[in-house]
């Protein structure tokens, strides 16, 4: 535990002294940003909610849900301060406490499974014209306030992921745990998938492209001959999966 706190706290007083200094880094190209953000800066930010993933197995149900409580009022707080660097860590922090309360009512990995796939079109609608889109194109401030940033070496400018996405990263993590599937699998897969989605947007020359159907995928890559034997149990369990016995009709 020692060795995972100091890591924890080397991530996070890397994360403020980038974000600190990341305007006076030489300047890159497009590709060279997304890959410098891709295999540096959102692997580190997203090895947090691995590195501290042991800490929802070792808290109860309200000690998750008080915690969830708790590091939303101080991302708020931070964010009305004008504590932008603080603000952006405590929204990661909250959003993923958030996913680890809402895993809490699952009762089995194919209920994640389920979910998963639910959330690519629905995703998918929302970022090419429903909620998400309305919020980017005409009330940025609010896709601002509901994002986590990560700074672009060289310049002012940002890459965003909604906290939908964070969420749902440590909610699929969190189940890999609950439900004894793959954890560093499918921590690297998803990760991975957040880099790719960045690139899908430069490729696309888009300001803003659906994370989640991704990261799902990412999550059933890793995962998908462990979830389809758990619904193959669940269907075998079942009265209509089982084999009559001699004598019954």
């Amino acid at each position: 535990m020692v060795v995972r706190a100091a890591a924890v706290l080397a991530l996070l007083a890397a994360l403020v002294v980038y974000s600190q200094l990341a305007e006076e880094l030489p300047r890159l190209a497009d590709w060279g940003d997304v890959a410098f953000l891709a295999l540096l800066v959102i692997p580190a930010m997203f090895a947090l909610v691995r590195l501290t993933l042991p800490l929802r197995d070792h808290a109860g149900t309200w000690h998750v849900a008080l915690a969830a409580a708790t590091l939303v009022v101080l991302a708020v707080a931070a964010e009305v301060a004008g504590l932008e660097i603080l603000a952006n860590l405590l929204k990661l922090a909250a959003a993923t406490a958030v996913g680890w309360w809402f895993l809490l009512f699952f009762e089995a990995s194919w209920w994640v499974l389920l979910v998963a796939l639910l959330i690519i079109p629905v995703d998918l609608y929302s970022v090419a014209q429903g909620p998400t889109k309305e919020i980017t194109t005409n009330r940025p401030e609010v896709f601002d306030a509901l994002s986590v940033f990560m700074r672009i070496p060289g310049e002012a400018a940002t890459a965003q992921l909604g906290l939908p996405d964070v969420l749902f990263f440590a909610l699929f993590l969190g189940a890999t745990v609950r439900f004894r599937l793959r954890t560093n699998l499918t921590a690297l897969l998803m990760t991975l998938s957040f880099g790719a989605t960045l690139a899908l947007a430069v490729a696309l020359d888009e300001a803003g492209v659906a994370a989640l159907p991704l990261l799902s995928v990412a999550f059933v890559l890793a995962n998908g001959d462990l979830l389809w034997r758990s619904l193959r149990g669940r269907r075998d369990e079942s009265p209509e999966g089982r084999e009559p016995t001699p004598g019954t009709s």
